[in-house]
């Protein structure tokens, strides 16, 4: 079998097709291409047929995980479940992971690290969701605990900005609706009650 043309594809000008004997046989991306060195008239067999085949599922299926990545960070467990449903095989979504963590595209303590930060930044959050929602997205119990020891927030400050900005709202001048909302928010009964007296004496 011989490689009889190696084209540009229309639609994706990071990616080849690869003709042989002729007919349209398989893709790679440029790097695949490269570190390949398939050249136009190289022979090749029906082994190495099948396994650029493979290589191009890969590089196709990579391709994709890289570009969900890039909208948002995730966690390890959020990437394993996300090339579930791309239907990766296990032996293909360890060996992305592992690739990933190399190329620092996966890393459960900077995901963490930038979790929490963000959503200070964007909502009021008591380090008890926080725990929770990191929890639920598979990052180990270890590195939470790290990661929120590390959080200099003052949680008092952040339950009081929310309980001070969420009772100028008319749906929350009813005193345990506001209690209720800031329960959901992962603040303890104790401190909510605490804060909104001292809110009151304030006032």
């Amino acid at each position: 079998m011989k490689i009889t043309a190696i084209k540009p594809q229309m639609k994706r000008d990071d990616r080849v097709s690869v003709f042989v004997d002729g007919k349209y046989s398989f893709s790679l991306s440029k790097p695949q291409l490269k570190e390949f060195k398939l050249e136009q008239n190289q022979q090749i067999s029906e082994v190495e047929l099948n396994s650029y085949r493979q290589e191009s599922d890969d590089g196709k299926l990579f391709d994709r995980v890289l570009m969900w990545l890039a909208r948002s960070p995730r966690s390890v467990r959020e990437t394993r479940n996300y090339l579930k449903r791309k239907e990766a095989t296990p032996e293909q979504t360890d060996r992305f992971v592992e690739r990933l963590k190399k190329l620092r595209y996966l890393d459960d303590v900077s995901f963490a690290e930038t979790f929490v930060r963000s959503r200070r930044q964007l909502k009021s959050r008591s380090q008890r969701k926080l725990r929770a929602e990191l929890y639920q997205k598979g990052v180990d119990s270890k590195i939470i605990d790290k990661v929120l020891a590390e959080d200099e927030t003052d949680e008092r400050e952040v339950l009081k900005d929310l309980l001070e900005k969420k009772r100028k709202q008319s749906r929350y001048q009813d005193e345990q609706k506001l209690i209720a909302y800031a329960a959901r928010k992962g603040f303890n009964y104790e401190d909510i009650k605490a804060a909104l007296d001292e809110l009151k004496e304030q006032t």
